[in-house]
């Protein structure tokens, strides 16, 4: 059985102030269970014991065993399977200097934690280590973005930072994208295998502030050109576009 207070632990770990309050995080599921277990130390390991007899190996600080149907008192699936985390929350070092001659990420407010957890999908499908998030950026850890992400987490750095000082950090040789509705075309247009590629918020775009601070303004076109069309794509999907072309002209 499931302590109370074990129960309590989980539960607010729903919440960022607890998140960083004990530098936890919560993950459930068998994938992303194990594949966080290879970058992250796990502290709590609460699963059942159906679970527990096909990953013998597993290596936790404590795990706690429970019955099904007492699992799905803590599970947030619709199709619980058994095995839920809590994982401690990594600390990155890191300087500007490092991104040089590389691609990386930035977020300006992206709020949506599915949202965020698609984009670090995203960033590790497309060979991206490292994305850079606004302080009013959704939480990496809240656990829809540690779900969305789909285990990509073990292996993207995510970083919250101040995102005008950061740019302004950034060595100069770095170009700085943004998509705009009046950029360059982006398939057009030439583009570098080094810099930061900034996303902005979902309802209003990149931020008066950053907008000033980028070099190379992007234009994902609609088609066919010149005809009515939704007004907006949404800012995960605009990520898996502009990514892919870039990575496209390696």
């Amino acid at each position: 059985m499931i302590p109370k207070n074990k129960i309590k632990l989980i539960n607010n770990l729903s919440q960022k102030k607890f998140r960083d309050k004990t530098g936890f995080f919560v993950a459930e599921g068998t994938k992303l269970v194990l594949d966080l277990a290879q970058a992250f130390c796990c502290s709590l390991l609460v699963a059942t014991v159906d679970w527990l007899n096909e990953h013998p190996y597993f290596k936790t600080n404590e795990i706690i065993e429970v019955k099904a149907e007492e699992f799905t008192k803590i599970s947030n699936q619709k199709t619980p399977q058994g095995v839920l985390a809590v994982f401690e929350k990594p600390v990155y070092n890191w300087n500007t200097q490092e991104l040089r001659n590389k691609l990386s990420l930035a977020l300006d407010d992206v709020q949506d934690p599915g949202n965020l957890g698609t984009i670090i999908r995203i960033a590790d499908w497309f060979g991206i280590s490292d994305i850079f998030c606004s302080e009013h950026s959704a939480d990496a850890f809240n656990p829809k973005t540690v779900q969305a992400s789909m285990g990509a987490l073990a292996r993207v750095r995510v970083h919250t930072v101040n995102l005008a000082e950061f740019l302004q950090s950034c060595p100069s040789e770095l170009s700085i994208y943004g998509t705009f509705m009046n950029g360059e075309n982006i398939y057009s247009k030439t583009l570098t295998q080094q810099g930061i590629i900034i996303m902005g918020n979902e309802g209003n775009g990149i931020s008066d502030e950053i907008e000033k601070l980028v070099t190379e303004r992007l234009l994902i076109p609609s088609y066919p050109l010149g005809n009515s069309t939704a007004e907006s794509l949404n800012v995960s999907v605009a990520t898996a576009l502009v990514c892919a072309e870039f990575r496209r002209r390696i």
